[in-house]
């Protein structure tokens, strides 16, 4: 098993990505395409791929669901690429799937949000210690929804919860990622987490967060990996290149619809020749006229990836 300070320094240098989810005609979960999705991703080189996130559906996904999700990451991908379980939603269900994560031997975990209810800051401290406690792999917190702890409250997490590993923002709040950035130090491994995250990567390496995880990858994994390079060498001619012709456009669709940056990305998968099947409810896909627009957007990137 990794160990959590192994997995923090994988985490801290390279791209990182969240596999879709395969699903059949049906909705069901298709465990043969999956695992050819991850065969497929494997020989680009992200460091660490967090089965059944946000992206991955985690969300719609079953007990059952989930533990055949993780269980086809870790095997296909082992020995060659970790892996990171979501797991979320009320403190109970959490802790049941972080375990079962666990079980199916998973490197570590991302703790989604609680959902829906608003919480004091001690009520969603307490969630991640009970969610913490209740396994011995390490653990990223992802700021995101209802889940928005201050800088002294993830000081408090970090020192009564040894496993808690990482911070992932999907809030953008800049005075707090660097009040936490300061606060913190190299205590966790920091990654950016907003929707789309290619957009915002060079200001948030500025702020002390050099890594993210790219939704992108699952359908143009050549072209996200270069754009990666480019940001760790701050090369702003090709950031700036791929902003303007290809991620700022692909945003314009991504905001026209709720649950879009989902179904954007099943969607560029099924356009690139490796279908996922369809988004399970309540998300919806998109209309064959933006698959279209997708479509060109993808095309008009130079190479074949």
């Amino acid at each position: 098993m990794i160990s959590h300070h192994e997995l923090k320094e994988i985490m801290n240098d390279g791209l990182l990505s969240f596999p879709i989810t395969d699903f059949d005609a049906q909705g069901d979960f298709d465990a043969k395409g999956y695992q050819a999705r991850l065969e497929w991703l494997m020989p680009y080189g992200a460091r660490a791929l967090f089965a059944a996130g946000g992206t991955g559906e985690y969300f719609s996904l079953t007990l059952d669901d989930f533990s055949r999700v993780v269980h086809t990451a870790v095997k296909t991908c082992e020995g060659h690429t970790p892996i990171l379980a979501g797991a979320g939603g009320p403190t109970r269900t959490a802790i049941a799937y972080a375990q079962e994560a666990q079980r199916q031997g998973a490197a570590g975990l991302l703790l989604m949000p609680h959902y829906l209810t608003e919480a004091p800051q001690d009520g969603i401290a307490a969630h991640v210690r009970e969610v913490c406690r209740s396994v011995d792999i390490g653990v990223v917190l992802y700021n995101r929804g209802q889940c928005r702890l201050s800088a002294s409250v993830l000081e408090q997490l970090a020192d009564s919860c040894p496993n808690l590993i990482g911070f992932k923002d999907g809030i953008g709040d800049i005075e707090n990622m660097v009040r936490i950035r300061r606060r913190l130090g190299d205590r966790f491994t920091y990654l950016g987490g907003l929707p789309t995250a290619e957009v915002f990567a060079a200001a948030y390496r500025a702020l002390g967060v050099p890594v993210y995880s790219s939704a992108v990858f699952n359908f143009i994994p050549g072209t996200a990996t270069r754009f990666y390079q480019a940001v760790r060498a701050a090369d702003y001619e090709t950031i700036n290149r791929l902003l303007d012709t290809f991620f700022l456009p692909l945003l314009e669709i991504r905001n026209r619809k709720a649950g879009y940056a989902v179904s954007l990305v099943k969607a560029g998968a099924r356009i690139v020749g490796h279908p996922a099947g369809p988004v399970r409810a309540p998300l919806t896909d998109l209309l064959p006229s933006e698959e279209a627009e997708l479509r060109a957007l993808i095309e008009a990137l130079p190479g074949s990836d």
